[in-house]
């Protein structure tokens, strides 16, 4: 089977990453497309920077890209969809501008030049055997998603792809998969993107609906109001209290923070460092092929669960993911039962000023009081997971609720945004890129979790049944991904394959871990392990 199909070789042959060098090529980028426009948006610049992240993303070892899949509902209108994403995705500053190096220039860095699009060279369609679509098209469409993970992109051109696969699945009667090189924008970025290319279903005249944004706050203190009979000295003591409150709460931040950070640190020069398991890559597993393979999990079991346990989904999530990596750890070693271990996992923060999903008109305001901006702002935590058989499903939950509010009091994955910044200042982007690379290589897994639309929204016209975002190019051999939309929450596991040939069963073991939580959960009394404070949430990328 041609699974790239005549045309995709072509169009995405290896060039080198340092193109349009001289000034006189990308001075005519700039005039040949000086009057574009970004969705209604006007391009501020022609030219500009590439982010210290995404400055990281062209390093070796973080050749990172992500893919989303998208599910549709019915066939693909190709005329229909070539002109949406000419009118939309292709009038994006950075889906229209390629990446310059002026390798002549000292201490030159990469900028974003404009540069003409081609939409016929950004939308593929594979000719793919007629006779395997219609034998097994699950294992079609999940064989072709994995093998673009072998496939160099063409950085002549803008960085993305759409990729039209239109065949009936189990799930969906088409499929398109968006490639993106993960420089041109983070998670959020993306699917903000995409949601700003989509349209309600109820109202297809409207942007869909977004799930409504909660500032994050620090500590709120009650100070009980005393009888304006009593005296100003007792008022001054309830001043006292309150601020010794606040003050031991500050403190209690920074140690954590102290903590995490020197932690953070140790892993990321070799002092301290994860056992080798079945779970951890093997030095170079970030250029080796990786497999997505996805399962839809139920988000109103997973809301009972939150709900009966007074926790958050975030919290059911890293329990799901404990009790589903000692399954197949367990399973997979034949250790003893009364054996317990922990691995960690690099969290990706979003580090926007209002977390979540941001509309792309909210993440291009340049607006001084509005941190949503486009690109890659993302902070690192270091998340353990326990791995351990337990006769109580449950307390994979209250385990991780614990792990979970223990780091949401500390300001870790600022800090480590902000110390990877100064280290690229400093000392250039090859330090930064070692100290990013010692965090990964000494850690076992990648986790996410993104909020999508509540809502069923259209694309060209055409429902969106699911959606399913993985990532390849890192230095872990495995990445869980959680991406919600409408009521189901859609599981995405990244996987080398040589590592694991069995991904499927370890999709299993996520569908069996939640199965025996949600029943575990429906006979405990509601509140009876957490207390309100677990409530605040932890916004994941």
């Amino acid at each position: 089977m041609d699974r790239g199909g005549a045309g995709s070789a072509t169009l995405l042959r290896k060039r080198s990453l340092s193109v349009n060098t001289t000034a006189s090529a990308a001075a005519a980028a700039i005039d040949q497309f000086g009057s574009m426009q970004a969705g209604g948006v006007a391009a501020a610049v022609e030219e500009e920077p590439v982010s210290p992240t995404g400055r990281l993303f062209r390093e070796p070892h973080f050749r990172c890209h992500i893919v989303s899949v998208f599910g549709l509902g019915a066939p693909v209108d190709l005329p229909a969809l070539r002109a949406v994403v000419a009118a939309t995705l292709a009038r994006h500053p950075r889906f229209c501008s390629v990446q310059v190096l002026n390798e002549l220039e000292k201490d030159a860095r990469p900028k974003w030049v404009r540069t003409a699009v081609n939409v016929d060279d950004h939308v593929i369609v594979p000719e793919l055997d007629p006779a395997a679509t219609s034998a097994d098209p699950d294992k079609v469409l999940e064989d072709y998603v994995s093998s673009l993970s072998t496939r160099p992109m063409d950085h002549s051109r803008p960085l993305w792809e759409v990729h039209v696969l239109d065949f009936p699945t189990a799930e969906a009667a088409a499929a398109v998969a968006l490639r993106v090189h993960h420089s041109v924008g983070d998670g959020v970025s993306m699917l903000s993107l995409f949601m700003a290319c989509t349209r309600s279903a109820a109202d297809p005249g409207a942007l869909p609906s977004l799930p409504r944004v909660r500032r994050r706050a620090g500590p709120v203190y009650e100070v009980r109001r005393r009888p304006l009979s009593l005296s100003s000295a007792a008022a001054a003591l309830d001043a006292l209290a309150a601020l010794a409150v606040w003050l031991l709460s500050f403190l209690v931040l920074a140690w954590h923070t102290v903590v995490d950070v020197v932690c953070f640190f140790a892993t990321a020069v070799s002092l301290l460092g994860d056992a080798p398991t079945v779970l951890k890559g093997k030095e170079g597993t970030e250029f080796e092929p990786r497999r997505f393979v996805n399962r839809t999990l139920s988000l109103d079991d997973i809301k009972y669960v939150k709900n009966a346990m007074s926790c958050t989904v975030n919290d059911v999530l890293l329990g799901i993911t404990s009790s589903a990596l000692s399954r197949y750890y367990f399973r997979r070693t034949g250790e003893s039962d009364s054996k317990s271990i922990t691995v960690r996992s690099a969290v990706l923060v979003n580090l926007r000023a209002t977390p979540g999903i941001h509309a792309l008109a909210s993440m291009m305001e340049s607006s001084k009081d509005n941190g949503a901006r486009w690109g890659n702002k993302l902070g690192y935590m270091l998340i353990p997971f326990h791995l351990a058989k337990r006769d109580d499903p449950v307390e994979y939950v209250r385990t991780a609720t614990k792990v979970a509010r223990r780091k949401k009091s500390s300001m870790e994955s600022v800090f480590t945004f902000w110390s990877g910044d100064m280290v690229l200042k400093l000392f250039g982007i090859k330090a930064a890129a070692a100290l990013c690379y010692g965090m990964f290589t000494h850690t076992t897994l990648s986790f996410s979790n993104m909020v999508g639309p509540t809502e069923q929204v259209l694309f060209c016209g055409n429902p969106i049944i699911y959606i399913a975002p993985g990532i390849y190019g890192h230095p872990h051999a495995l990445t869980v991904h959680y991406q919600s939309y409408m009521n189901s929450v859609k599981l995405v596991l990244s996987v080398d394959e040589a590592q694991f040939p069995d991904s499927h069963q370890l999709l299993d073991d996520f569908a069996e871990s939640l199965r025996l939580i949600r029943k575990a959960a429906s006979g405990k009394p509601a509140g009876e392990t957490q207390d309100a404070a677990s409530r605040v949430p932890v916004e994941h990328t």
